[in-house]
């Protein structure tokens, strides 16, 4: 049976196929790579609108399917990206974590990155280093250190279904850990935290993982876990949502009322006329309005709460 995490990655590939971003076959190839069966996958893809019959097995091919090209470079919100740096840093049970490091030069606190389902990314290090340019020494943490780093990856859905299999105890357990080398590199400042996406799931996690050192949170249209109880934390609490996104838009009221419970500070905001993803300027969804007003949200946030 599926977690709800590996149904909500199986579902953005189904929603994939649906907006035309993969063909049928490769939706079914990732698919299967999530153990899905091909009656399971081909259910799915119904589900959230795919009509037409399988195009083939949901089994790999001998070479993977292309993935789309690239979308043309477009103008990232925010500002011009400090650089970032490699690092490595020790994790729980002996493990060794990755991550990319930007260190902000007059430095007003300092936030973890958590990245999509994609893993860490040139863009994730990008927001990293973008935080550092407003501010905020930044570290974009990689969840899948233990498995080798997410440029051990030869294929990008093989990342999604990794992270499909991982325990949220270890995601718990890497986050508070970067964390840790975060307070450790930017002594006495105010700790963050910004996520997208799987990231912005990622982030409720943690804010549901009795997590004192949070003073500021910003999920980027993040799936709330189920259960959710923030009474383990005193962060505020910024929600990023798009108004077309009715998938992550399901949990929205949820985390609103978690969040009430708890008594925390908190702003819900839904950018209007746009959907899943809108920040990312390196995806087919991009909308370089919608993210550079969320960008200046999440600098004003940070900027009450941490700075």
């Amino acid at each position: 049976m599926m977690t709800a995490f590996q149904r909500y990655l199986a579902e953005e590939i189904a929603l994939d196929h649906v907006e035309g971003l993969i063909s049928r076959r490769e939706a079914l190839r990732r698919l299967g790579l999530m153990g899905l069966g091909l009656p399971a996958a081909t259910a799915l893809l119904a589900a959230c609108g795919a009509g037409g019959q399988a195009a083939g097995p949901a089994t790999p091919a001998a070479s993977p399917s292309p993935s789309p090209s690239p979308s043309p470079p477009r103008s990232p919100a925010g500002p011009s990206p400090l650089p970032t740096r490699a690092i490595t840093f020790a994790g729980p049970e002996g493990s060794t974590l990755r991550g990319a490091w930007a260190e902000a030069p007059d430095r007003k606190g300092a936030v973890l990155v958590i990245h999509e389902n994609r893993g860490l990314t040139d863009h994730i290090r990008s927001v990293a280093g973008r935080l550092a340019a407003s501010g905020y020494s930044a570290l974009a943490l990689d969840l899948l250190s233990r498995d080798g780093g997410s440029e051990s990856f030869a294929d990008p859905a093989q990342i999604m279904a990794r992270l499909g299999e991982i325990p949220r105890e270890r995601f718990v357990a890497d986050m508070k850990a970067g964390l840790g080398e975060l307070q450790r590199r930017a002594q006495g400042a105010k700790l963050g935290m910004v996520g997208f996406c799987f990231g912005g799931g990622m982030t409720w996690l943690l804010l549901a993982g009795s997590e004192p050192r949070l003073a500021a949170a910003v999920p980027f249209y993040g799936p709330l876990p189920e259960g959710a109880d923030f009474g383990g934390t005193e962060a505020a609490v910024l929600g990023v949502y798009a108004e077309q996104d009715d998938r992550v838009n399901a949990t929205r009221e949820a985390a609103r009322a978690a969040l009430e419970k708890a008594g925390l500070t908190y702003e819900i905001v839904t950018f209007p006329g746009v959907n899943h993803a809108f920040f990312n300027d390196t995806g087919p969804r991009y909308d370089a309005d919608a993210a550079a007003q969320a960008y200046q949200r999440m600098i004003d946030w940070f900027g009450r709460h941490l700075a």
